[in-house]
């Protein structure tokens, strides 16, 4: 079977990084979490003082890039790749809700895209792998054979993400993880830089009321389908 490359776009807290590594271990592909790598830049701005009452101070972050490496490494302990910045595990300080209020602030700078859009790039050449964020079928690899749009209720999408806290030891109210999700997504939507929108031959998967399995075999199946219709016309790259 040829190996493709997947594009998974959508809102934040859709389970797009559940999606994608459980068909990366089904394919034996490599997965690649672009949002982590946002993330770890975040990370790096915070431990450098570029923050000021959630206002990023852009022009020092630009010049840091050049200090700036992210870098997966597989754990086979946990049989999952983890995020490291300069050769520090990440991990657990990437998905704190400090971290998720200002990822944005940080993914919407040009340079800071442009260098994480060049490594994810470089990542992802030789096919073989499946990439999540909010760009990746728009921008990062607009010519990704299979593309999806993932979306979910909002409610449900808060819900998850407070069980997701909860179960990394922190405790936040329902409000305050609806209120950081709309944030969230209105800074995703309306950023100047490559905003999240949906690719016009991406495929919508709304997970509200469908388990994690029944979502799998949706897609696992599209991808059966599209090996089905390149054995009978070679995709165009």
């Amino acid at each position: 079977m040829q190996k493709i490359t997947i594009a998974i776009d959508g809102y934040i807290s859709c389970g797009k990084s559940t999606l994608a590594k459980a068909l990366a271990q089904k394919l034996n592909y490599s997965y690649i979490d672009t949002g982590a790598m946002y993330r770890a830049v975040a990370v790096y701005a915070l431990r450098n003082n570029f923050f000021a009452d959630h206002v990023i101070n852009e022009t020092e972050l630009i010049n840091s890039l050049h200090n700036i490496e992210v870098n997966f490494k597989y754990n086979p302990l946990t049989h999952l790749s983890e995020t490291y910045l300069n050769g520090q595990n990440v991990e657990q300080e990437i998905r704190t809700m400090k971290v998720s209020d200002l990822v944005s602030k940080v993914s919407s700078i040009k340079e800071v895209r442009e260098k994480m859009v060049a490594l994810q790039r470089k990542m992802g050449k030789s096919k073989g792998v499946i990439l999540d964020g909010r760009d990746i079928g728009t921008n990062v690899f607009p010519k990704a054979e299979l593309k999806l749009f993932m979306t979910a209720d909002n409610d449900v999408r808060a819900q998850r993400r407070l069980n997701e806290f909860s179960s990394k030891g922190q405790y936040f109210s329902l409000d305050e993880v609806k209120q950081s999700l709309l944030q969230r997504d209105t800074e995703d939507i309306n950023r100047k830089e490559n905003p999240l929108i949906k690719a016009e031959d991406a495929v919508v998967l709304d997970n509200s009321d469908i388990s994690k399995e029944e979502q799998l075999e949706f897609v696992l199946k599209l991808i059966a389908d599209l090996q089905l219709i390149e054995k009978k016309q070679p995709l165009q790259h």
